[in-house]
């Protein structure tokens, strides 16, 4: 009893951190806003970096912190720190950790897919699912498959490609950005 006590204090605190690591770095991007252009991207540089550290101490320690283990808040702040992470090996590393947590049933599919995804694209391979989509062109970047890719993202509970694009097109403003 006194251990599921101490894990579940860990585990509490491990989410608090998660969320409100990234939500620090949603502040320091509204923040970047109204400063200079440099500034705000050095801010958010070195959040990020800071947030992969953490995330890699955790991992570390405690395994790649699933849905199970620390909600799903936390498990998608995880995703996110993740994603923004400037090491391909440590990505790679916990895509593979999410991938057996997806296969347990202790961590949602699309974050597989979220960072298969990513891996690939940096790795100049086609992605499986179209999640990384180039912010210059608004098109997703190469597919594997694309015939099929609507059945894939539908398997991990992501909507129609062309949906989503078409979503993602409709929220640019009069300058062309988002």
């Amino acid at each position: 009893m006194r251990h599921e006590q101490s894990a579940s204090v860990r585990e509490h605190a491990l989410a608090a951190e998660l969320v409100r690591r990234v939500e620090e770095e949603h502040r320091l991007a509204r923040e970047a806003r109204s400063v200079s252009a440099a500034l705000g991207r050095h801010r958010i540089t070195q959040c990020r970096e800071d947030n992969a550290e953490a995330l890699r101490a955790m991992v570390a320690r405690h395994g790649w912190p699933t849905s199970e283990m620390v909600g799903e808040p936390a498990s998608t702040a995880a995703l996110m720190i993740l994603l923004h992470a400037s090491d391909l090996g440590f990505q790679l590393a916990c895509r593979d950790r999410i991938a057996e947590a997806v296969a347990d049933g202790t961590c949602p599919a699309v974050h597989h897919a979220y960072i298969a995804d990513h891996c690939a694209v940096e790795l100049g391979q086609p992605q499986f699912y179209g999640t990384r989509i180039n912010a210059r062109t608004l098109h997703p970047y190469p597919i594997r498959h694309p015939g099929t890719v609507d059945e894939r993202r539908r398997d991990v509970g992501l909507g129609p490609l062309g949906d989503h694009l078409r979503a993602l097109r409709g929220g640019l403003g009069a300058t062309g950005e988002l």
